[in-house]
């Protein structure tokens, strides 16, 4: 099992690819070990995939009954795009979306992911974000978590952004499981300049603070990572 990456690995060189391939990695679980990680685009839509040695999407978190101490099991595509691309303050940090499932809380208040009715009780079922990561050592040495908003601070978030004190956003982006496979389709903003995104594929644990305060979301695991090294080599198709 890995240990949390440092931002500086995120900068990295290396080489350029589409779809970045991988090799199996025994340590992690079948669910969450990347064979490959891939964006590829139609019009103006783009489709983040894995694929997976396993089953995707069939293991989740078992609830620890409180916000504090939540997990939150994670597929993740960093990205090189500016966090402002998706309406976020800019210059904040990673820009990377996240497909994710935590039984403990809901934050996709305006969504009734499972039908039932009710939009705040969807937190255990997958679905995406696009979160900000920045390094964080309050996390751990060489963590990284969500960057978190500071009370009494206003700045710029989307317009689905869920109301918690974080960098997130909630759009309506479910991720789709066919066996290996898990896929999220969303439209940038037009005119996103794509000539110079790049990406990676990672499968991970986050934590909600013990204190559910500052840092609120941490980055306690990486269980695999498609490049390897987090060089963030992929490009779009």
């Amino acid at each position: 099992m890995r240990t949390p990456l440092t931002f500086a690995i995120l900068i990295a060189a290396g080489p350029v690819l589409a779809a970045i391939t991988a090799p199996e990695t025994p340590a992690a679980s079948p669910a969450f070990d990347i064979m490959s990680a891939d964006i590829s685009r139609t019009g103006e839509k783009l489709t983040f995939s894995m694929a997976i040695s396993g089953d995707a999407g069939t293991d989740v978190p078992t609830a620890v009954g409180a916000l504090a101490g939540a997990p939150v099991w994670s597929y993740v595509w960093p990205t090189s795009l500016d966090p402002a691309t998706v309406g976020f303050e800019d210059g904040t940090g990673i820009l990377a979306l996240a497909s994710t499932a935590h039984p403990d809380f809901d934050d996709t208040p305006l969504y009734d992911e499972d039908g039932d009715g009710d939009k705040n009780d969807d937190g255990a079922g997958w679905h995406s974000h696009w979160v900000v990561l920045i390094p964080n050592d309050a996390c751990g040495a060489g963590a990284l978590s969500v960057r978190d908003i500071p009370e009494g601070a206003s700045p710029k978030l989307p317009a689905t952004w869920p109301g918690l004190p974080l960098f997130i956003d909630s759009p309506d982006a479910r991720p789709l499981f066919e066996g290996h496979n898990i896929s999220v389709t969303l439209a940038l903003p037009s005119g996103t300049d794509l000539t110079a995104f790049k990406f990676d594929g990672v499968t991970s644990a986050l934590r909600v603070n013990q204190s559910v305060h500052a840092p609120l979301l941490c980055l306690v695991d990486v269980w695999d990572v498609a490049s390897g090294d987090l060089s963030l080599p992929g490009t779009v198709e």
